[in-house]
């Protein structure tokens, strides 16, 4: 058996010791639930998607059996492609039991793998240290509903629903992972850094309060101030709470929520403000608000309302509209990422689900008909509930991954925004991806939580218009990222991709 615990683990448990030391029981109580968490992510991964060291794949009714190009014989529990607690104890190779993720890569001896490892072992650590501190925390829990939208953003305590990196956050200590990730309830302040009017790239209005004698105050949050910037020209700014993003903040006073640069690679990317996305920001975000006119009030977006940048994806902010804009709080109404309705006890039943299937299902498909693939999981996407909890509407926020189809849009008399570069393709395979996987193998997974669940709910789609799109949608496997191939290919630039059963087709 694999030794437990392994160097990441120890190393946390060490420093929580010092910065926390009234956390370390319930962190080591943690441990055995987040390895878990973390092998069920991967043995999703090592059943799915195209990794080119798997040679063979034999399911039985005990379970799946993978088999490796080196000989290597893998045997686990039948794989649920849309499950969301861990269901997966251990795995065997060759006879080996195997706890915990990085052990097990490790043993694969797979290209890159020990690169891998190293992250799985950094997850695991970072989500047992997550459970931890909302064990401890007084924040938001059943006993403390939420009332505000960066509480429930700050009830994700997993991170991604299906990614083996859910918590992988290399470069972070312990406490900084206690005074800045949304699941530990902490309150951030942020910093200004002053750039010249004519040193700085503007889109959108910047509003006057971030400005200051012919110059531009761009807020910093503290990690990138501290390794990046190096505290250099950084002055005190103003405390937020930290939505699910962790580089994106609502102001403790409120306004705009600030989404910041924070040039550190969290769960597979490094998370920056390009250039690009400033200089697109103001044009983007009035042409997808134009558009969404036509759903008849069922999606809205949070506005852009400024962006700046010192021409460096390591000194740059966009100002965003707050989510709670569209909803009406004097009924009752409240919003709710799609990402925490795990938290909301209405969305647990089969009913809710299916209601919230319908209702996501016709608002992505239509928009994508009309020419706009949203990246819409769980993070991005948000629904308006009512004082009773039924999903009214939606809400969509972070227009920087989207893509956008000219030919769709102008077969639908729809004028084509001035823009261009990656947001812009024809491609329908590249557009169907981008909805299907974040929308169907990733959020509406991650409600139902479970395939039989998942096909309940996805049976919405078979009354759906029939769209070219609705027809690809109930005719093939769906498509989700290769997550975990795509963090074994440092060399392949760009999104990977794997396909999972489509409950409708069988297959």
């Amino acid at each position: 058996m694999n030794l437990p615990p392994n160097g990441a683990e120890n190393a946390v448990a060490a420093e929580l010791a010092v910065v926390r030391p009234a956390l370390s029981a319930s962190y080591a109580a943690a441990l055995d639930g987040a390895r878990a968490a973390v092998l069920t992510r991967l043995w999703r991964a090592l059943a799915f998607e195209p990794l080119p060291w798997i040679v063979g794949r034999e399911r039985s009714a005990e379970g799946l059996t993978v088999l490796s190009a080196g000989g290597g014989r893998l045997e686990g529990p039948a794989p649920d492609p849309y499950a969301t607690t861990e269901y997966v104890g251990e795995v065997l190779l060759d006879g080996r039991p195997y706890r915990q993720a990085g052990a097990l890569v490790r043993a694969l001896g797979v290209p890159h793998g020990e690169g891998f490892a190293a992250e799985l072992d950094g997850s695991t650590a970072s989500l047992a240290l997550s459970r931890a501190g909302r064990a401890g925390s007084a924040g938001p829990g059943p006993e403390h509903p939420a009332r505000t939208l960066w509480e429930w953003e700050q009830r994700v305590v997993d991170g991604h629903p299906y990614h083996p990196n859910c918590r992988s956050r290399p470069g972070f200590s312990v406490a900084e992972e206690l005074a800045y990730a949304p699941e530990h309830a902490p309150v951030v302040e942020l910093g200004l850094v002053s750039v010249r009017a004519g040193e700085a790239l503007v889109t959108g209005e910047w509003p006057a309060e971030l400005r200051d004698a012919g110059r531009i105050l761009v807020p910093v949050h503290p990690w990138q101030a501290e390794h990046v910037l190096k505290h250099e020209r950084v002055r005190p700014g103003f405390a937020a709470h930290p939505l699910m993003a962790l580089r994106t903040l609502a102001p403790a006073d409120g306004g705009p929520h600030v989404k910041t640069a924070l040039s550190a690679r969290l769960t597979s990317s490094v998370r920056d403000i390009s250039v690009y996305s400033v200089e697109v920001a103001a044009a983007l975000s009035a042409f997808v608000q134009g558009l969404t006119e036509r759903l008849d009030g069922r999606l809205h977006i949070t506005r852009t309302l400024g962006a700046a940048t010192a021409h460096s994806p390591d000194l740059a902010a966009v100002l965003r509209e707050q989510p709670e804009a569209y909803a009406d709080a004097s009924a009752g109404e409240r919003v709710i990422p799609v990402a925490a309705l795990a938290a909301f006890p209405p969305a647990r039943s089969a009913a809710w689900q299916a209601e919230f299937a319908r209702l996501a299902l016709s608002v992505c498909l239509r928009v994508l008909e009309l020419g706009v693939a949203l990246e819409a999981h769980g993070q991005n996407l948000l629904v308006v509930v009512s004082a009773t909890g039924r999903p009214l509407r939606l809400v969509y926020r972070d227009l920087a991954d989207i893509r956008i189809s000219p030919a769709r849009l102008r077969a639908h008399g729809v004028p084509v925004p001035p823009l261009s570069g990656r947001l812009v393709t024809d491609d329908v395979s590249v557009l169907r991806r981008k909805l299907f996987g974040s929308l169907l193998a990733g959020a509406l997974g991650a409600v139902t939580g479970s395939a039989e669940a998942f096909a309940g709910a996805f049976a919405e789609a078979a009354s759906l218009p029939p769209t070219a799109d609705t027809q690809a949608l109930l005719t093939r496997p769906l498509p989700t990222k290769a997550l975990t191939l795509m963090r074994l290919s440092p060399g392949v630039p760009g999104d990977q991709w794997a396909e999972l059963p489509n409950p409708l087709i069988g297959g």
